[in-house]
């Protein structure tokens, strides 16, 4: 029996084979019709890989297992990606592949301008998380979120919601104990319900977002969809001795590189903080400077402050968090 005979019984015969076969019969589906699309008969498919006729029709047609170096060979020789391949929702039609064709070499700045100019043309004007007045401090921990959350909130005379202190009393527990016990993708469901509470009951409110967050990107992006967004930035070094002198010695637990460790994360995450709206660097002056700064955002992006009133608070010397 040929391959051919045989992919028609797992297609047409019993549903639970079928269904086993499930993702190997769409690679398959998938692989064919890129090929015929580009008109590559699968002996010159052959000879451009290096990969066998009979190997290729198997991959064609569902039958066995292959490997992602051969999935690679065959990617370069139809030129789409690994991606286009496996089924990336970004490749399943000509406007998805043209719009990513566009964007493929755009550098950051202008894509966000980009996603921020979609959102726009988008948007009804009935966003149910629109961004209200509601203003979120992202950043590594001992950025100044919650020390500068707390007197802008006290300042606008609006709420101040640290979205950890949500996190753990809307799963009962530390978010320490909700990692180790049930796990990260358990952490990230209660990370998103948490703030889709916030965002449906405090339409104004100033909100300190745990430094992980933005590594959720359906999170994230609810978040930036929702909020006047502010990075917080410092050096490495104010980081980590703010969260010292809080007395969180996690920083430097099972690490003698601390530091490095400390830097490779703000490295990875900095991309994704960028895409803030706002940000402030909170290492360069004093607390009660960089504060006025903080409320001369607030007030660009829609807040009532009166930066005045900043200069007549008592002066506080340190960010502690």
């Amino acid at each position: 029996m040929n391959s051919v005979t045989k992919s028609a019984g797992a297609r047409t015969g019993n549903p639970r084979s079928a269904d086993g076969n499930r993702l190997l019969i769409e690679l398959g589906d998938r692989v064919r019709a890129l090929r015929e699309r580009r008109e590559i008969t699968r002996k010159a498919l052959s000879l451009a890989t290096g990969v066998s006729q009979r190997h290729l029709a198997n991959l064609e047609y569902g039958e066995g297992n292959v490997s992602v170096l051969v999935l690679e060979q065959v990617a370069a020789a139809l030129h789409c990606s690994l991606a286009e391949l496996i089924g990336d929702f970004t490749t399943r039609s000509p406007e998805w592949l043209l719009l990513r064709s566009l964007l493929k070499n755009q550098n950051e700045d202008t894509l966000r301008r980009i996603r921020i100019a979609a959102g726009e043309m988008l948007d009804s004007g009935e966003n149910e998380y629109s961004e209200s007045s509601r203003i979120a401090l992202i950043g590594l921990r001992g950025a100044g979120k919650s020390t500068l959350g707390a007197m802008l909130a006290q300042h606008l005379d609006c709420k101040f919601i640290e979205l950890s202190r949500s996190i753990e009393k809307l799963a009962g527990c530390t978010i320490g104990e909700i990692q180790d016990l049930y796990g990260t993708d358990a952490f990230r469901r209660y990370q998103h319900r948490a703030l889709v509470e916030v965002i449906e009951h405090d339409p104004t409110a100033v909100i300190a977002v745990p430094g992980g967050l933005v590594s959720d990107a359906s999170t994230f992006d609810l978040l930036l969809s929702s909020c006047h967004t502010v990075w917080l930035q410092a050096k490495p070094e104010d980081h980590m001795q703010r969260v010292v002198e809080q007395g969180d010695l996690r920083p430097m637990a099972g690490s003698s590189e601390a530091m490095e460790d400390l830097k490779d994360i703000l490295a990875s995450r900095s991309p994704f903080y960028a895409r803030a709206q706002h940000q402030l660097d909170t290492s360069e002056l004093p607390l009660q400077r960089t504060f006025k700064q903080l409320c001369g955002l607030a007030g660009r992006i829609g807040q009532n402050t009166s930066i005045d009133s900043v200069l007549n608070q008592q002066p506080i010397e340190e960010i502690r968090s």
